[in-house]
């Protein structure tokens, strides 16, 4: 397994103290009802909005590739939903590292709970859960842990204290973390019958990935990773959503059957082509709380230029 990072006196150095006052701030806001915590969290997106001027742009871009035919008006509209997602994002990711169970499992209702358990219990081939970057993906990864806890897939952050508090929040349900480079490590987990959390749908650069269909994008830069994963593991391939209700009601985490049967691995290509539909169907179940600020399309093809 991945060395975690561990709690030492250098993250108490003066260069931490402004992140120590934000984790202060947002651990105080948490403790709010989370009625107040969602007003909050829209409120932030909104004024976010107008200093994020480029995130703006980006997910703009983002909506303009992947739905070219629908009117500019519900686009527009799409980003200042998305945008209070951001602000409720950060919200939820306090949530998700400081609230106790019972806290959580009270907003929160579960189904396709059997497909973890056939799996697990039937099929004895470990899991691949499928990960899609929605903004409430620190929830979501939460919830699924008290149920089902797995091995979460992540990036060490830069900065040592957020990778430090970041993997203690995940850690509270999840057996360990693994860096997403561990390739080795995910393949033994899921052998020996766990559960890795693994999100295929951002763009991890040329090396790392093939070109697939994505949405009205032709050239998507997809990983790999899937193809490797799902033909050395054999694992069963169950997505997930976690979508939050509207108006503040709380949330639903849906897990949708095992597709292991259904996937083409005869290369890499075909497997991101048919992982990209299975993102395309969990995004439009939420598409107001997708990561559409992230610059999905950076990476094209040699000689294509730049979509931003």
């Amino acid at each position: 397994m991945t060395q975690l990072p561990q709690f030492t006196r250098a993250l108490l150095h003066p260069r931490y103290w402004p992140t120590w006052l934000g984790i202060a701030i947002i651990y105080l806001l948490v403790l709010l009802p989370f009625p107040v915590l969602y007003y909050i969290g829209c409120g932030l997106g909104r004024v976010a909005m107008r200093f994020m001027k480029r995130r703006v742009a980006i997910a703009q871009r983002n909506l303009e590739l992947c739905f070219p035919t629908m009117p500019v008006a519900e686009r527009e509209a799409m980003v200042k939903k998305n945008f209070e997602s951001v602000g409720m994002g950060l919200i939820e990711t306090g949530m998700a590292w400081f609230w106790p169970n019972w806290r959580i499992e009270r907003w929160f209702t579960v189904s396709g709970l059997e497909h973890i358990k056939t799996a697990l219990e039937v099929k004895k081939r470990g899991v691949l859960l499928i990960g899609m970057h929605f903004l409430t993906l620190e929830l979501g990864a939460r919830i699924f842990g008290i149920h089902n806890p797995g091995i979460g897939v992540y990036r060490p952050n830069d900065n040592k204290l957020i990778d430090w508090l970041q993997t203690r929040g995940r850690m509270r349900s999840n057996k360990s973390m693994l860096d997403r480079s561990d390739i080795k490590g995910m393949i033994r987990a899921m052998k020996n019958n766990d559960i890795i959390w693994y999100a295929p749908d951002h763009d991890y650069g040329p090396r790392a990935s093939v070109f697939a269909p994505f949405f009205a994008v032709e050239n998507a830069a997809t990983t790999r990773g899937t193809w490797m994963l799902t033909r050395m593991a054999k694992p069963s391939v169950v997505p997930f959503v976690p979508r939050r209700l509207p108006e503040g009601k709380g949330y639903e985490l849906v897990m949708l059957p095992d597709i292991s049967d259904e996937m083409p691995l005869d290369d890499e290509v075909t497997t991101a082509t048919y992982m990209n539909k299975v993102v395309e169907h969990g995004v439009l179940m939420a598409p107001t709380q997708y990561m559409w600020l992230h610059r999905r399309f950076k990476t094209r093809p040699e000689g294509e230029p730049s979509l931003y």
